[in-house]
């Protein structure tokens, strides 16, 4: 699923993170990147008033950051990403809590969630204990030996040392 966020909207509702801080965008991008990893999600955040020489968009794993150019806001360019997807907005999500952007999300059936309860799952997510890697786990007595036996084989008794 797809998922839209409004990125100056999102930004305020972080602990820690602050719209005056002068890499703000920069320090959401990995709490949006993590939430892809788990969540198996694909972002695209916009950012509105980059600054000259800026604006465009920039690919972060499965972050796409778009920096939207000045004379644009990033609220108009989510819903002029919604209108170009038509359809396929079926299967979007948007995070903003700006009404306009809600209602032109909801006009193109996306779902809506606002930009608060967004980061609490974001919150929520860091918090989360991961569950243990079946790749990780500790390997038994019968396959620490097998293992053992795999390694030596083929190897002198003595190390090579003859």
């Amino acid at each position: 699923m797809l998922i839209l966020i409004d990125g100056h909207n999102l930004i305020p509702h972080m602990p820690g993170l602050s719209l005056t801080d002068m890499d703000d965008e920069s320090e959401l991008i990995p709490f949006l990147q993590e939430y892809c990893r788990v969540r198996r999600r694909t972002v695209e955040v916009y950012f509105d008033r980059a600054p000259v020489g800026k604006a465009g968009q920039r690919q972060m794993g499965q972050v796409k950051a778009v920096f939207v150019r000045a004379n644009i806001t990033a609220d108009e360019a989510i819903m002029a990403r919604l209108a170009k997807l038509g359809k396929k907005a079926r299967n979007v999500l948007v995070v903003s809590s700006d009404r306009q952007v809600q209602q032109a999300a909801r006009a193109a059936h996306a779902k809506v969630v606002p930009s608060d309860d967004f980061a609490a799952e974001l919150v929520a997510l860091k918090e989360e204990r991961p569950s243990l890697d079946p790749r990780n786990r500790l390997l038994s007595e019968l396959e620490l030996s097998e293992w053992e036996a795999l390694f030596r084989k083929g190897h002198p008794p003595d190390g090579g040392k003859t």
